[in-house]
């Protein structure tokens, strides 16, 4: 056998059974990885070439986006945000059937952008909106499989910490991704609302009766603008071309600190937990991020993207039938690893694959990442799926039979993505980035 085939061979089967004994993705990658290398080079020149492509893999600027953007999050998590725009979603719902859920879809939009995680909106969202759905005779499973549908919808919703991961080992440009995933997230978020809104016109109980005066609205409006305003500062001021994506991180982290002390719902002795919280999840991506470069460079040692394009453009050569195929490969691969590890092992594979028929790298990165975030969800990782339901005090038996609806609609939502390149691509082409 070949020396490439035998690292290959090591690299494949190593991770696998790794994983099949239970070892965390990060260091089932990274040990596996490192014995490619070894079998590829010998002892002393594969442990050289590991430590080098780990080095070379974490020695990026844009990566310092990350830790700041995952600070900001834990920053507003802690912050009071949260009852904020819960109370601006209410507002924007109005009195639409089912409109505490409805609150509840928009209201994990809303968070899930500004924080930019979907774990923390299912909780944070959960929490304050399950006891006020229960109050009001919502079924307690509904109400937790409408919480849990809808928080994904903030990591597609820029800023995206797996956009710049998916940035990262594509040479996309951040910004345009984050322009293109406004409307895929929108769109996860309306589905999700159309759900709620054929379940709740056939029960009336569920109709909020009363009204907010215009007064409270424009209150209610004035106390979220605060927040909503980071959306606005960090994406503006990418686009505007005033500071770098990792630029707009730290500014993030600073907006959300000014904000979190104004509304006095963090005092300096809470910072050293939020900075301890934010150092264990950066160190947990960064270390995949390391781990993966030396897979990478295994990968393409071994030829590995290259047989697998081979393989599916064996299948056929007509683009539907491999967008069709590997976003069932993508649905799959999203049920048994958490999205960040998942960007960074796959992209690497399906991207020759996909640009050999023409895809745009933007577009594949969109409906890659919607893919996986639906993989969030769903049994047997899906930490959306277990927090969302820990939250609620369900089962996930019982949540999973209310989520079928919302997987239906969401996997036809992500076919449609991955057919129609123009939901995005169209906004980064009016702007010029794409």
């Amino acid at each position: 056998m070949e020396i490439a085939a035998l690292a290959g061979l090591v690299l494949v089967v190593g991770i696998l059974v790794l994983l099949a004994l239970g070892v965390p993705v990060s260091v089932a990658v990274g040990t596996a990885s490192a014995a490619a290398a070894i079998t590829a080079l010998g002892f002393e020149n594969g442990l050289l070439t590991s430590a080098q492509q780990m080095f070379r893999g974490i020695n990026n600027f844009s990566l310092l986006a990350i830790p700041f953007f995952v600070l900001a999050g834990v920053i507003m998590n802690n912050g009071g945000i949260a009852l904020r725009l819960i109370n601006f979603a209410k507002v924007l719902v109005g009195r639409a059937p089912g409109s505490l859920a409805q609150t509840n879809v928009a209201a994990n939009a809303l968070f899930g952008a500004v924080s930019g995680s979907a774990v923390a909106s299912v909780a944070a969202v959960g929490s304050t909106m399950g006891p006020l759905q229960a109050k009001e005779g919502y079924p307690k499973d509904f109400a937790a499989a409408t919480n849990i549908a809808s928080a994904p919808s903030g990591m597609i919703i820029p800023p995206s910490n797996l956009m710049i991961v998916y940035s990262l080992v594509s040479s996309t440009s951040i910004a345009a991704l984050f322009v293109a995933g406004y409307v895929p997230g929108i769109l996860w978020a309306a589905v999700c609302m159309v759900i709620v809104h054929l379940y709740a016109r056939k029960r009336p109980a569920l109709r909020v009766t009363e009204t907010m005066s215009v007064a409270a609205r424009l209150k209610v409006a004035a106390d979220a603008v605060p927040a909503l305003l980071l959306i606005v500062v960090v994406i503006g001021g990418i686009l505007a071309g005033v500071f770098t994506p990792t630029e707009a991180s730290c500014i993030a982290v600073v907006y959300a600190l000014v904000l979190s002390f104004a509304h006095r719902a963090i005092t300096v002795r809470d910072l050293a937990g939020i900075l301890l919280e934010a150092s264990r999840t950066t160190s947990i991506v960064m270390f995949l991020v390391g781990v993966s470069a030396v897979m990478s460079w295994v990968m393409s040692f071994a030829q590995i993207p290259q047989l697998v394009t081979d393989a599916l453009l064996s299948v056929s050569t007509n683009p539907y039938v491999l967008i069709v195929l590997i976003v069932a490969l993508l649905l799959v691969i999203g049920c048994f690893m958490d999205p960040t590890p998942a960007v960074l092992i796959f992209a690497p594979i399906f991207l020759p694959v996909v640009t050999e028929f023409g895809m745009d790298p933007i577009h594949f990165g969109i409906f890659m990442v919607l893919a996986l975030s639906i993989g969030t969800i769903t049994p047997p990782v899906g930490p959306v799926l277990f927090v969302g339901a820990r939250v609620s005090g369900m089962s996930i038996e019982s949540v999973m039979r209310r989520m079928l609806p919302f997987f239906v609609a969401l996997v036809i939502l992500l076919l449609v993505v991955a057919m129609t390149p123009a939901l995005s691509l169209w906004l980064p082409g009016v702007l010029g980035l794409a």
